[in-house]
């Protein structure tokens, strides 16, 4: 699975495209808690959204 497939899944499960690579990247993650994807394809996908872009919020 790359982004754009990932961009795609997130398009047809929550009918709307995603604001930002942040919203891809908590996608992503629940996917892997979930189990609908395995640790490589998560890593795989969290290398890309982070070189676009996408941070883990700062905690307060």
């Amino acid at each position: 699975m790359n982004v754009h497939e990932l961009n795609m899944k997130f398009l047809q499960i929550r009918n709307y495209s995603p604001e930002n690579v942040n919203e891809l990247l908590d996608f992503t993650k629940k996917a892997y808690i979930q189990n609908d994807i395995c640790i490589n394809v998560y890593r795989q996908l969290v290398r890309e959204l982070e070189a676009q872009g996408a941070e883990v919020p700062e905690s307060f």
